[in-house]
């Protein structure tokens, strides 16, 4: 386990976010990426989690191939965990790889690509 300030963990996100490909960032819109200390129990369920496992990450949104032309209101959003994530790290570059694995994870969630989707490009 590895352990950051909240404002160390902002710039490890932030950090995160300017390594991923541009395209990718670039064509994001109102999407919020935030952080919280640990999922809540609805998050849990959001996320399919079964008992005794935890989420890095979670996107609560509309996918992209789902809107058929709509805009929301409100904003996507991705949350990612520092708990769990610190507790997965064994150094800072471990953290580092985590957060930019689990934001890059959560963003093609936005872009609609499922696990299996996911699975296959990386």
């Amino acid at each position: 386990m590895i352990d950051v300030t909240d404002e160390e963990f902002q710039k490890l996100i932030d950090d995160a976010l300017g390594d991923l490909p541009g395209q990718h960032v670039k064509n994001i819109k109102n999407l919020a990426i935030l952080y919280e200390d640990h999922p809540t129990p609805e998050q849990l369920m959001k996320g399919h989690v079964r008992p005794g496992f935890t989420l890095l990450g979670l996107y609560e949104g509309v996918p992209l191939t789902r809107r058929q032309g709509m805009e929301p209101t409100y904003p996507d959003k991705i949350t990612l965990f520092k708990g769990p994530l610190s507790f997965k790290a064994q150094s800072l570059s471990d953290l580092k790889e985590e957060i930019r694995h689990t934001l890059w994870h959560e963003i093609a969630h936005y872009y609609g690509l499922d696990h299996d989707q996911i699975r296959a490009k990386e």
